[in-house]
């Protein structure tokens, strides 16, 4: 595998140690995972980061998320607690699980594509911490966390 496919590069990055949970801390943080892992994917391969490449990738998330993957977040979300106790509405709340997972495959797919021209370049790849400015308190530890398994990842599609 190489850190060429965004979509592998998340499935393999949040499946590192650490990683789920520092997302899902990130997220309630308010940001956007998928925007995050793309944010990550981007530092480690050393892809220059620009406010307008930044503000293109957080636009073209935003709209996807706002009208795709939170509506179906929270339908998932408002049945869990009865869904527990029936099994109807589990199996159907476990398909929107599934149309949720997809939904951020498409998110990560025209994250790649408008990524897809962007080049190595010289200058800053500090995608999370530009990412990150507008979060209150301090999300240093749980970035570092995706930074880490990143480069974990990116020796090891280079062996």
């Amino acid at each position: 595998m190489n850190n060429d496919d965004l979509w592998s590069f998340a499935l393999a990055c949040y499946a590192e140690p650490g990683v789920e949970k520092a997302c899902l801390e990130l997220q309630a943080l308010g940001l956007d995972v998928c925007l995050l892992i793309t944010c990550t994917w981007l530092e480690i391969r050393g892809v220059r980061q620009s406010a307008h490449r930044l503000e293109e990738l957080k636009q073209l998330s935003l709209d996807w998320q706002r009208t795709v993957v939170v509506p179906l977040r929270s339908l998932r979300l408002a049945w869990r607690e009865q869904a527990a106790t029936d099994t109807e509405l589990d199996g159907l709340r476990k398909c929107v699980k599934r149309l949720e997972l997809d939904a951020e495959r498409v998110q990560l797919d025209r994250l790649q594509q408008a990524t897809q021209h962007w080049r190595t370049e010289d200058g800053s790849d500090d995608w999370l911490n530009q990412l990150s400015t507008s979060v209150d308190g301090d999300a240093r530890a749980l970035l570092n966390v995706l930074r880490r398994a990143a480069t974990q990842l990116d020796a090891g599609w280079a062996d």
